[in-house]
């Protein structure tokens, strides 16, 4: 949880879906998240959960869609570009330390969240950078449901030191102790 270059893509992440019951780890431990989450995102008040809930269920079926190769739902693609217009943001000079900067001004002044907006503009950039989206894939271990960003093409666990590593110790200890072998 918080290792993805997207917030949107952690998000996604926090419902782990191979398990029955699925569990879903921004209920069990919301504080958690949103503190990895916080450098970030806008700042401003904490969403509802229950909006915070159909954001990622919308998010997670667009890249289901993609990963998959089929439509995503209407709804999804519905609410993701609600969240997103529901807060207007003007690019903005500040200067600074360093110099002049750009920064995005989240204008909540008539309504909305600026963190599901973000969220949501994360997910839509995603999804409209061609070359950005072919990166997106799901993780090669049947006991895990998380989405990441590939930074190489041979990449296919979620991490490296989790699935990965669980993944070749299974393949040694299945090279090692055959069936039938006597050691």
């Amino acid at each position: 949880m918080g290792g993805e270059p997207l917030a949107a893509l952690d998000l996604v992440d926090t419902a782990i879906l191979v398990v029955d019951p699925p569990r879903d780890l921004l209920s069990e431990r919301p504080d958690a998240w949103w503190d990895l989450q916080s450098h970030r995102l806008p700042t401003g008040p904490r969403p509802p959960e229950a909006a915070v809930l159909r954001l990622r269920s919308a998010i997670r079926d667009l890249f289901d869609a993609h990963l998959e190769g089929r439509d995503p739902q209407a709804t999804s693609v519905a609410d993701v570009n609600a969240y997103a217009s529901a807060v207007p943001t003007s690019r903005q000079l500040t200067l600074g330390p360093d110099g002049p900067a750009a920064e995005t001004r989240w204008h909540t002044e008539l309504g909305g969240n600026a963190i599901l907006a973000a969220l949501a503009q994360e997910a839509i950039d995603l999804l409209s950078d061609p070359d950005r989206l072919a990166t997106l894939r799901r993780c090669a271990s049947s006991s895990c449901s998380m989405l990441f960003l590939a930074e190489n093409k041979r990449r296919i666990w979620c991490s490296s030191a989790g699935c990965g590593n669980r993944a070749r110790a299974a393949r040694h200890y299945h090279k090692t102790h055959r069936s039938g072998d006597v050691r």
